[in-house]
């Protein structure tokens, strides 16, 4: 489980976009634009701090223009890095929602206390979201549906309580 004041991997640098120090970019946020709503990205592994100058919808993807950072031999230096944002940064939700983040590392019991596994990431299916559920080497897809599957989420006990039998 994630402390609250670790970065939040928003997207990646993805492409190089132009000759400028444009940067195309992978973004994890829905809509994807989101991403663009942060004025300070924390990139790469050592999340250095790069303000965002500007940014757009391009195509089916996202580009960006980052302060200091003016030619594509710069951007290329940064390929492949992750754009983190501080939790602070991140609006708050109203009770009752959660972040995909804060799910990550959280127990799964079925509600006759069963462990079921891990929360390993989420995913979008587009009818709704999918929790992949880790038991060892085992993978168990469990629909986040909440009210039908997710029961109860308590992230200070460090468990979700779904309606799923442990033998699905």
């Amino acid at each position: 489980m994630q402390q609250s004041n670790e970065p939040i991997i928003l997207g990646r640098i993805s492409g190089l976009y132009g000759v400028r120090g444009w940067v195309k970019v992978y973004s994890h946020t829905e809509p994807k634009e989101n991403i663009l709503n942060y004025p300070v990205w924390l990139v790469g592994p050592n999340q250095k701090p790069i303000k965002l100058e500007t940014g757009k919808i391009h195509g089916k993807g996202i580009v960006a223009k980052l302060v200091g950072i003016d030619d594509r031999d710069e951007v290329a230096k940064l390929l492949g890095q992750d754009i983190a944002v501080s939790r602070d940064a991140l609006p708050k939700l109203d009770k009752g929602e959660y972040y995909w983040s804060e799910l990550t590392g959280l127990k799964v019991v079925n509600k006759e206390n069963q462990e079921l596994g891990v929360v390993d990431h989420l995913f979008e299916t587009g009818a709704n979201a999918v929790m992949a559920v880790m038991e060892g080497k085992q993978e168990r897809l469990i629909p986040y549906l909440t009210g039908d599957v997710i029961l109860n989420v308590d992230l200070e006990g460090g468990v979700i309580e779904v309606d799923w039998p442990v033998d699905f």
